[in-house]
Parts: C-alpha cells; sequence; structure tokens
C-alpha cells in the first residue's frame, strides 16, 4: 500500500536551522528525517527510519553473503569488562558510566568487542567451534564532549559491528580469509547504498590491532584528511599515510637501516649533516611568542625579518614508556599531587624529543612506531602537558632540540625535512626566548657527551616522523604524487590478533590439547553515517535539497497530484498499486502520495527537499491529454523533467530508477 503524505509525520522547514552547520544535517532536520532531543540525541522521524532500515536491510544481506551470523548484545555493559582490558581509561569521559541499584558500575557500550569476547570464550572451547563471525546492529553510546554536525558525530548511533575469531592467521578459515570478505562485503555495501567511496589505509586508533582499513566518502565537510597518489594506486589516511623516498642523498652519507620502522622511513633514516653554520648562534627575546606563527609575527614586526615556517624547527616533548597508557596516566596524576624527589631516569621510561619543520606536525603514529623499533617494549609515547613538562625542565613553546645535550636519557628523532643544514630559528630552551643560526652540528652534536669520532650519537634518529602533506611523493615509488582532500569515515575494518581474547584470559583447546587465545577481527559501520554522508556526498543534495539513491530513498517515487481528488485522486492509487507491484532493481517500488491540500509551488518544493528519486506529477493540462510529468530527481531526464503517456509511465519510472 503506497503511504500518504497527510498520514505520515514530515514536518518539512524552509529555513536553515541556526544549530546545523553542514548540509547533512541542515537537510535532514529540513527535510523531516530527523527531530534534536538533546545535544547529539536524535529522533528518527518516519522518512529518516525508513532510509535507515534500508540500509541496515542492505547490511544484513552483505553480512549474510559474507558468512557473518547476528547476533544481538546488550547495550548496557558491565564495567568490569572494560576494566579487563584497560579500555575503562582508554576511553576516558567518552564512556558513559552508570550504577544500578545495586551499586555496580554499567557502562552504555561504545563498541561490543569485549562483550563478544565474552560470549565465544563461554560457548566456543574447541578449535572445532572456530572461526565464527558473528554481528550486531545496536545503539552506541559515546559522551562526546561537543557533538556536532548533527548524525555526524553524535552521542547516540546505529553501529553494525562485527566479529571473526580465528586459530590461525593464513588458510582456509584464517583471519586473512575473513579480513578478506568482510573487506569485499563493505565495498558492496557502500555500492548498492550508491556512496562514492575510497578504500585508505588506515591506523587501529582506540579499537586496537593491527592491519586496517576505512572505508571513505570523500566530502568537502569531512572531519578526516585523505591522501591519494595521482597514479590512482594508494590512498591512506592522514594518521597512516606513508611519504615516498625524498632526496637525501647529500645529507645521510652514513644511512642505516632500523629494524620495525617502514621501509621508505628506513630510506631516509641516517645522521645529521655536518655543514658550517649559517652565522653565530644568536638569543632572541620573544616574548609570549611560544607557537610557530606568534614567533613569525614577531620576527617582522621587531626585527623587520620576514622569517618563513620552512625555517623553524618545531620541537616537541613526548614522554616513552613500558608502562600502559592508563599505568602513565595515573603516574602523571600522582607526581601533580605530590612533590617529587629528582626523577630517576630508566630505560623504560624517557623522554623523547621529536623536532619537524615549522610548517609540518608531528604524526604521532610514525613517532610510536621509531620508538618501538629503538625499544620495541616500550607501551606508551605520550604528548607531555606542559605542566608536567615544566617540572622537567622543558618549557613548553620555547624547547630547542639542543636540550637533549643535558639530558642523557633523551632521544633527539628528527624528521628529515628538520634535518637539512639552512638557516634556522629554533626554541632557546628558556621562557620567552628563541635562537637565530641554530647548527646541527655546532649547537648539538659537538656538545653531545656520546657521540662517535664521526661526530654521530646514538640518541640521534632521522627518520619520517612528520604528517604527510599535499605534494609529497607517493609511497609506491613511482613517480606518483600524493593530494589531500576531507573524508567522512563511514566504516573501519581491523585485524586485532589476539589483544582482547589473551586481556580476557579467553583460550580455545587445539588439536594437541594445548591451548591458544583466539585471533580476532572487528569490522564496524556507522549506519547513520551512512545517510549522513550520502548528503554530503558531491551529488547528495543540491540548493533545493537531498539527491537520494534509490537504494537508501525513504520512498522510491512520489506522485504528486496537483489535487487529490477525481481522475486524479484514482490515477494515483492506480499508478502506486503497479508501480509495487512490479517490484523490480534495487528491491521494491515503495511510493508516497501527496495527498495535501497545498498549493503546487509548495508541494514541488518539499519533493525536491525530501529527494525522493522519481516524481510523478498529475495536473490538469498533463492529463487532459492523457498524460504525466515525470522528473528525476537527479536531473537524469532533464531539469523540468518529460511528459509520458499514462500507459507508459510505470516502465519509464522503472528505467530511471535502475
Amino acid at each position: 500500500m503506497p503511504t500518504l503524505w497527510s498520514q505520515s509525520l514530515i514536518p518539512t522547514l524552509r529555513e536553515v536551522p541556526a544549530e546545523a552547520e553542514v548540509p547533512s544535517h541542515q537537510l535532514m532536520l529540513r527535510a523531516g528525517l530527523i527531530r534534536k532531543l538533546g545535544a547529539g540525541m536524535y529522533s528518527y522521524l518516519p522518512l529518516g527510519l525508513r532510509s535507515l532500515q534500508k540500509a541496515m536491510a542492505i547490511i544484513r544481506e552483505e553480512m549474510a553473503s559474507a558468512g557473518a551470523v547476528e547476533v544481538l548484545m546488550p547495550a548496557l555493559v558491565p564495567l568490569e569488562l572494560y576494566k579487563q582490558t584497560g579500555r575503562d581509561e582508554a576511553y576516558g569521559d567518552n564512556l558513559f558510566r552508570v550504577k544500578d541499584r545495586h551499586g555496580r558500575e554499567q557502562a552504555l557500550g561504545p563498541t561490543h568487542e569485549e562483550v563478544i569476547t565474552e560470549m565465544i570464550g563461554a560457548t566456543c572451547g574447541s578449535y572445532r567451534d572456530l572461526p565464527k563471525t558473528l554481528y550486531q546492529i545496536q545503539t552506541k553510546f559515546r559522551d562526546e564532549f561537543r557533538p556536532r554536525f548533527g548524525v555526524l558525530r553524535s552521542r547516540e548511533f546505529q553501529m553494525k559491528d562485527a566479529y571473526s575469531f580465528h586459530t590461525a592467521v593464513d588458510g582456509e578459515g584464517g583471519l586473512n580469509e575473513t579480513y578478506q570478505k568482510q573487506y569485499d562485503a563493505y565495498c558492496r555495501i557502500f555500492s548498492r547504498c550508491g556512496l562514492p567511496y575510497v578504500t585508505v589505509e588506515a591506523e587501529s586508533g582506540p579499537i586496537g590491532g593491527s592491519a586496517s582499513h576505512e572505508f571513505m566518502v570523500p566530502s568537502p565537510t569531512g572531519e578526516d584528511t585523505i591522501l591519494e597518489s595521482d597514479k590512482g594506486n594508494y590512498a591512506a589516511n592522514v594518521e597512516k599515510c606513508e611519504i615516498g623516498p625524498r632526496k637525501f642523498s647529500e645529507i645521510f652519507t652514513n644511512a642505516h637501516t632500523l629494524q620495525g620502522v617502514g621501509t621508505h622511513a628506513q630510506e631516509s633514516i641516517g645522521v645529521l649533516p655536518a655543514a658550517p653554520p649559517t652565522g653565530e648562534l644568536e638569543q632572541v627575546h620573544t616574548p609570549g611568542c611560544p607557537g610557530i606563527e606568534d614567533v613569525i609575527t614577531f620576527f617582522k614586526k621587531n626585527l623587520g625579518t620576514k622569517l618563513k615556517p620552512q625555517n623553524m624547527l618545531k620541537t616537541l616533548v613526548f614522554e616513552a614508556s613500558l608502562k600502559s597508557p592508563e599505568e602513565v596516566k595515573k603516574e602523571h596524576e600522582f607526581e601533580a599531587a605530590h612533590t617529587p624527589d629528582e626523577r630517576q631516569f630508566v630505560n623504560e621510561r624517557f623522554f623523547v624529543l621529536a623536532v619537524v619543520r615549522g610548517d609540518h606536525d608531528v604524526n604521532e603514529g610514525k613517532l610510536k612506531q621509531a620508538v618501538r623499533a629503538i625499544n620495541p617494549d616500550i607501551q606508551t609515547v605520550a604528548l607531555m602537558e606542559p605542566h608536567d613538562a615544566l617540572r622537567h625542565d622543558f618549557i613548553i613553546g620555547f624547547v630547542g632540540p639542543h636540550a637533549a645535550i643535558n639530558e642523557p636519557l633523551t632521544q633527539l628523532i628528527i624528521d628529515p625535512d628538520a634535518a637539512v643544514e639552512q638557516f634556522w630559528v629554533a626554541g632557546a630552551n628558556e621562557k620567552d626566548h628563541h635562537v637565530k643560526h641554530f647548527n646541527w652540528k655546532r649547537d648539538l652534536l659537538d656538545k653531545l657527551t656520546n657521540h662517535d669520532v664521526k661526530g654521530n650519537d646514538d640518541r640521534v634518529l632521522v627518520t619520517d616522523i612528520r604528517n604527510t602533506v599535499d605534494g609529497d611523493p607517493s609511497p609506491k615509488n613511482d613517480g606518483g604524487v600524493l593530494h589531500t582532500r576531507k573524508g567522512i569515515e563511514v566504516g573501519h575494518v581491523f585485524k586485532l590478533g589476539d589483544k582482547y581474547s589473551k586481556a580476557m584470559n579467553i583460550t580455545t583447546l587445539l588439536p594437541d590439547n594445548s591451548r591458544m587465545h583466539p585471533i580476532m577481527g572487528c569490522y564496524g559501520i556507522g549506519v547513520n553515517r551512512i545517510l549522513a554522508a550520502a548528503i554530503e556526498s558531491d551529488k547528495g543534495h543540491d540548493e533545493n535539497g537531498i539527491v537520494w539513491s534509490p537504494a537508501i530513498a525513504p520512498y522510491r517515487v512520489l506522485i504528486t497530484p496537483i489535487k487529490f481528488d477525481g481522475r486524479a485522486k484514482d490515477l494515483a492509487l492506480k499508478l502506486a498499486s503497479e508501480l509495487e507491484a512490479r517490484g523490480g532493481n534495487p528491491g521494491p517500488i515503495d511510493v508516497l502520495i501527496d495527498d495535501r491540500d497545498e498549493r503546487p509551488g509548495v508541494k514541488f518544493k518539499d519533493a525536491d527537499l525530501i529527494g525522493i528519486p522519481v516524481r510523478i506529477t498529475l495536473g490538469d493540462k498533463a492529463l487532459a491529454e492523457d498524460k504525466v510529468e515525470i522528473k528525476a530527481r537527479n536531473g537524469s531526464n532533464g531539469p523540468k523533467g518529460e511528459l509520458v503517456p499514462i500507459t507508459d509511465a510505470v516502465n519509464r519510472v522503472m528505467e530511471l530508477l535502475h
């Protein structure tokens, strides 16, 4: 049966709501898909719910095709499960915690790795029970400090999360096989939903694990940065993206490799240059100028010098520790509350000075990789807070590379672009001061106490630790150039390994009667984000409203009688019945009839706003000629549509939907 507009709830708005910043948020509110209840919480009205359910149906079909079986886990999770893996601390304030009447701590689940791992541990004790791939579509909750962009960053959201369990990585039934099945299923899901997605290499983030890929929808309003080679053979997000070989042959004359560092990073590992200084080291008083732009402005205003970011060294202070992030946090909290004795430096806990050029940013993932190549047991590499750094004589905003001179267990890691010899301005390691003409050999290497006869020091490492920027060479080393654009993450797949099964002490019996921690994969889709990303994409909206793909449109056809009575009413019901009987690809043809007693202009504006793929208009003039007007929302049959004989109307609609 078709739906009558007057019987549904479609509260369209003419004006853009003040709080809506991006197109999807604006249009989902204006088209009556959602209604805000509280910060980051939205009710889904009939149109929005229908689209959400269609996306879920596609997901369920493809999950079944990939061999996954659906379950449903509680939204409220005992906090003790998150404590077993340390994620009660890792998620921090984003974890919404409550206590029941018995005083037991619970949390609204942001993800369900712990719950599913406990389930498998209780039900699948033997290798004969594995592999298994289970998934759910469930309400998740993350207590975002600043929810924004509507359903793109909300506190409550619908997520499809799948988890696989294995006794091996390779071979039949192994993690790699299921990972590929899920990867392929994701490609089909997003293609069927009409999303112009890009697959990129990614970091694992708070979920953990090794290999991972993100599925991104390019959009100028996206919060993630994607880098793609102009050769079309490489894409990664900015946290993961490697940089191709750079020309440093004249710098790294004694280059060597470091186990554990990526291939292209190895090519740029080496020693600092020994070029002559550009001038005498000169200290400059720069009051209230801790930032790069502050110093540039000061030099121009007070010294008449046009300093560029490319001529500044940015030195950030990190702490490396064998302890977990949670233990380090507690340690910092204790130290902040007590006056400590002089700090005891040990190899298990040391400082890292990360140096990049002033126009670049440190990539913490690459930095951790470099630190763990020095000491593979390091668990935490964390940026130090200013008050913590100050307690150890690092004055944030004014730290220079030569701060390492008097700290024998401080590791200095320098990006190759910052390791060249040129005119440099750096922090002076004194509040409100910088230095000009900093020289790596004169002002650092010659003063270190552990350097060799060539002036090198085992505490100095030159390797790629910066974020990739537009114009960098592709890591494929094929002449490709990387270019940036913004994207919206709609899916993410991970190879988790035994991170969770080990932490929760879940084991599986093997054929030789030994036991192992099952190997896991994790595969998530933000279902709400599919709708928002579809709207945010280049062809997902125009100045008049939403432009839906037929697969996830609330209805595939909108019939708009100018007046819902007499012949127009009878014909509207007849066409709706014929369309619904035909079905087709994709799926059944569901029809909305605008039966409201409104002016034609209002109906047409609302039709464009809600974005139904095909509109059939029944007007007196066309009906007098036994014709109807058919218009595709995406403009595929012209900006004004076309007049079609009534007898051909259903076939023409089917053609446009296909």
